[in-house]
């Protein structure tokens, strides 16, 4: 009846999009959504929109695009960037950008979100590398920014021991040149609160130098970067996207070599790679790496330093966090070989990572399998081909004296209007990999073995159904899991969108897991971990200055025979964006109430730009924000956030070193963006 409620009073107040955010970064945040609850709450993922800002400042040409520059378009599937390319081969170049309707698998809806990210013009090409055409042609783009909790935390007092030995602040400063398409450098430098300010300002400083288009040599970075190839299951860094409403996500689109610029301080490379064309269709990628990673050490019983396990959270705050600060050293070496012909490409992977001391295995049983040694050699074959209406992908690794791992799935357009997605997926729990983000319920791609399937259904401009199933098992023992287990996940979401100013959205997910029973027992078993949660979304524009976002979501946890938890999620966002005026802002005003974490509920928020932000609404209580961008001059910007969660009933927020006194957490942020 609660539900009913909550869904009627949605109904009447309504809800629209962003006017600034388009309809594909819209399909970013529901993927985002959905993995939200593995990532990290500071994980950062600048990149996405990055790529997208852009395109929209120079689309791409679709006469004299790649399928390497189309991968980057996160809406578009392998099997729709393999059709646009036939269509080519077949029917020749492109007269109008509409005629991307006739190619199979683009329905409007995919059009409409391309449309303002692609061309036909032949601009203006300035590809010869000079010093007056990088003086003339390059742009050059300068972002500061601040924040700081505004309450102090627990981490921040005089406490013995471990606490926070530097300042509340966050600080960040990145530059970034771009020289058409052949040139780009940055440099990003961070703070994070609690890390000291004295004497090295910034705890992170990260920079490369990327060319492309030289001759023979297709790609080549000098600095920190990232390599994606395959299905991620041998070799990939940076982001990679996981299950999301969109079934065809679940296929990777390797984008291979590229310039590292985000603010994670985990997940990339540190040396030089280059991509290399050896041939027409061949092309080889080799790869150097040397960092220094973060480990908890201790000596072993012959008084040598081991590590069981990296620290990936880039913090180094408290007196222990500093110790094990760059206290493992990491080296790569590899390459990667790729043969593309037409509808067929094929790839092999080989690459050894040595580190500084050795891994031992951990005491835990379910860690039986885990790595030991200080050195692992990894070999990987992927593969992608189109044919008639499929795209065929798959990936198998290899860990040496270890497991083995694969997965192989296929992408269908079975009509005009519908699509399929299946993927099937089993990794060995001895499988062992420093680099591995393949698809999977876990956080990695291990002792699993799975079938995913999925639909998409656009029947018209105005409908668009999506489905899919996931059935998966887990061989080996797991945390909190003292035996062999299996679960699944499905999600069904309709569209209806009837005007350009309307949407209306509608979502249900459930997901089924065994965890050991909370009963005290002298063996565990394991109980059903059952969470289910209900999305309703309606979307109106007022008119050209406002429009709102609001959405109604409601969760539901069970675990064994326990009396579920019920808990949901309001909230209003108000949008004001006149076109050519020097302000433009939005505000957020929600209500939640959860039980506890177990039913807690995950929502996108708009942040400053470049900056991505997960609402994690969790207890009772309200969350506001507000979001404000002046315009200071023609090239310089300012942005101001203020965001607030009051909780209900609590005397404190937070744990541990990040605890407040107090029902209240608040934050703010101000950046400042200099182009020339």
């Amino acid at each position: 009846m609660r539900f009913r409620l909550i869904t009627l009073l949605f109904v009447m107040i309504g809800f629209v999009a962003n006017a600034q955010i388009a309809e594909q970064e819209v399909d970013v945040r529901d993927i985002l959504e959905s993995v939200a609850e593995n990532l990290p709450d500071d994980y950062d993922m600048t990149e996405l929109i990055d790529i997208l800002t852009r395109y929209r400042k120079h689309p791409i040409n679709l006469n004299k695009t790649t399928p390497e520059e189309l991968r980057t378009i996160v809406f578009l599937s392998p099997l729709q960037i393999s059709n646009f390319f036939s269509h080519i081969k077949e029917n020749g170049n492109f007269v109008d950008v509409l005629e991307l309707q006739s190619i199979d698998g683009f329905d409007a809806r995919t059009v409409q979100s391309l449309i303002p990210f692609v061309t036909l013009n032949t601009a203006t090409e300035y590809e010869k590398l000079s010093f007056k055409n990088m003086r003339k042609f390059g742009e050059n783009d300068l972002m500061m920014r601040f924040a700081q909790t505004l309450q102090k935390q627990k981490g921040f007092t005089d406490l013995p021991g471990n606490r926070y030995l530097g300042s509340a602040e966050r600080f960040q400063t990145r530059y970034r040149y771009h020289y058409a398409t052949i040139l780009s450098a940055a440099i990003t430098l961070d703070k994070d609160a609690g890390e000291k300010f004295i004497g090295k300002p910034f705890d992170f400083i990260s920079g490369n130098i990327a060319l492309a288009k030289l001759g023979k040599i297709k790609k080549l970075v000098v600095g920190d970067y990232t390599l994606q190839f395959g299905q991620g299951l041998t070799l990939w860094s940076g982001f990679a996207f996981g299950k999301g409403p969109d079934v065809t996500s679940v296929a990777k689109k390797d984008l291979g070599l590229r310039p590292y610029t985000s603010t994670n301080e985990y997940s990339f490379l540190r040396g030089a790679s280059a991509t290399i064309n050896l041939s027409k269709n061949i092309d080889i990628t080799p790869f150097i790496s040397f960092r220094n990673l973060d480990a908890s050490q201790d000596f072993d019983v012959d008084g040598n330093l081991v590590q069981s396990t990296i620290n990936q959270t880039g913090l180094h705050r408290t007196p222990t966090e500093i110790k094990n600060r760059n206290s493992l050293s990491q080296q790569i070496y590899g390459a990667v070989i790729q043969y593309t012909k037409n509808e067929f490409g094929i790839g092999a992977i080989a690459y050894q990572s040595k580190y500084g001391n050795d891994f031992i295995t951990q005491t835990a049983v379910y860690d039986k399998f885990s790595f030991a040694g200080n050195s692992l050699t990894n070999l990987g074959l992927y593969y992608n081909y189109t044919y008639k209406n499929i795209y065929f992908y798959g990936e198998g690794g290899k860990s040496l004296k270890s497991g083995l791992a694969y997965v192989n799935g296929a992408l269908i357009s079975l009509s005009p209007i519908v699509s399929a997605a299946v993927t099937y997926r089993n990794y060995a729990n001895d499988y062992h990999s420093f680099f591995n983000q393949a698809v999977s319920e876990s956080s990695e791609a291990v002792n699993e073995k799975g079938l995913y399937t999925g639909l998409n259904i656009i029947p018209n401009k105005r409908w668009a159904f999506s489905i899919y199933g996931d059935y998966f098992r887990f061989p080996w023992l797991k945390y909190r899991v003292d035996a062999p287990s299996k679960g699944y996940e499905i999600l069904s979401q309709a569209v209806y969108t009837p005007t350009k100013t309307l949407k209306v959205l509608a979502r249900f997910k459930a997901e089924n897991k065994q965890q050991n029973t909370d009963l005290d027992v002298p063996i565990n078993f394991l109980d059903d971990v059952r969470k289910e949660s209900y999305r309703i979304e309606m979307s109106w524009q007022l008119n050209k200055k406002w429009s709102f976002q609001n959405r109604a979501e409601v969760s539901q946890y069970k675990k064994g025979d326990v009396n579920q938890e019920f808990g949901y999620l309001i909230y209003q966002d108000v949008d004001y964006s006149p076109m050519f005026s020097k302000i433009t802002g939005n505000l957020r005003i929600a209500y939640f109430n959860t039980p506890s974490y177990n039913s807690r509920i995950y929502a996108y928020e708009d942040d400053v730009l470049y900056s991505f932000a997960f609402g994690m609404y969790s207890g009772k209580g309200f969350r506001t924000y507000l979001n404000l961008k002046y315009n200071l001059a023609k090239k310089l910007n300012i942005w101001a956030r203020y965001a607030v969660f009051y909780y209900k009933n609590v005397e404190t927020v937070g744990t541990y070193l990040d605890e407040i006194q107090g029902n209240k957490k608040s934050e703010i942020k101000i950046q400042l963006r200099y182009q020339f």
